[in-house]
């Protein structure tokens, strides 16, 4: 039987020799695989079908393309749930925003950022003696629709808990890679006009109820003629926020300068309620199948 390349590489003893060897088989491989790619680049301008079939036919392997199945994904949100009383009623967001406990200066400017691209936002300094829930009962008898909390550890930025008023629900996601609008090459400068908001991605049970809390903090009536987007962005559970304008080249080019910030947030829990009993949490053990996504 024939030796492998590899099993008679192996029996060089001498590793110059077996380096050469090694060079000149990769080398002869190379020129092949370049003879076959002229050969098929010839067939097919001959006969551009054969290019069509095989770009067709051609569909790379990743891991959102092996993804385990999600029988939630495609379903609709059936009946009430827990934002229908805000759809139904037509009000425009009024948002609360405040931090955790002793927060630094981290925490203040992430909420400079939020306040530059959330629009009907108000930022109150959080006060030591006054519970989540407090404050939550404290901003729905004020007629805000949302509570929006920075989490701040070590001079951090860790995370943003978002509860939806009178009645829930609630959710924490943690946040990371955390870039400023000035830190973005060629960064634009947003004005105060209600943005866009486009949500991508968000395929199952679960994922669509995120995306109606993300619903719930933007007007529904954007303001087009600035142009601006904000876009919520679901890859792989983790959630890309980047906000961009439309920049019109002419008549049929159309191009985005990105306004900034970006940061991604991943869903690390929710909860009925105002931080009530836990429907849905982030285990480490989940990370074991790359192919299982749960938004």
């Amino acid at each position: 039987m024939a030796q492998s390349t590899s099993e008679a590489l192996k029996n060089i003893k001498n590793k110059h020799r077996r380096q050469k060897i090694f060079g000149e088989i990769k080398h002869e491989k190379n020129k092949q695989r370049h003879k076959l790619r002229a050969e098929r680049a010839k067939e097919e301008r001959l006969n551009p079908e054969l290019k069509e079939e095989r770009i067709k036919n051609n569909v790379p392997e990743t891991i959102d393309s092996k993804r385990v199945f999600d029988e939630t994904i495609a379903a609709e949100v059936e009946g009430e749930d827990e934002f229908q009383q805000y759809f139904n009623s037509g009000i425009e967001p009024k948002i609360l925003l405040t931090t955790s406990e002793e927060a630094k200066k981290p925490a203040y400017e992430f909420a400079d950022m939020v306040m530059d691209f959330l629009p009907n936002v108000t930022f109150i300094k959080r006060k030591k003696e006054y519970s989540m829930k407090e404050i939550a009962k404290h901003a729905a008898s004020r007629e805000y629709t949302d509570l929006l909390v920075i989490n701040e550890d070590k001079k951090k930025v860790t995370g943003i808990t978002m509860i939806h008023l009178p009645e829930g629900p609630t959710f924490y996601f943690s946040i990371t890679s955390i870039v400023e609008g000035k830190q973005i090459k060629g960064h634009g400068r947003a004005s105060e006009h209600i943005p866009e908001l486009v949500l991508n991605n968000f395929n199952t049970r679960m994922g669509k109820t995120v995306g109606r809390m993300f619903q719930t903090m933007f007007p529904h009536s954007p303001e087009i003629v600035a142009r601006q987007v904000v876009t919520l962005h679901n890859q792989r559970d983790y959630i890309f926020f980047r906000r961009h304008r439309y920049i019109f080249r002419n008549e049929e080019k159309v191009g985005l300068q990105e306004l900034g910030p970006q940061f991604t947030l991943k869903l690390r829990r929710m909860q009925k309620g105002i931080r009530g009993e836990t429907v849905w949490e982030h285990r480490p053990d989940m990370e074991r199948d790359k192919r299982k996504f749960y938004l």
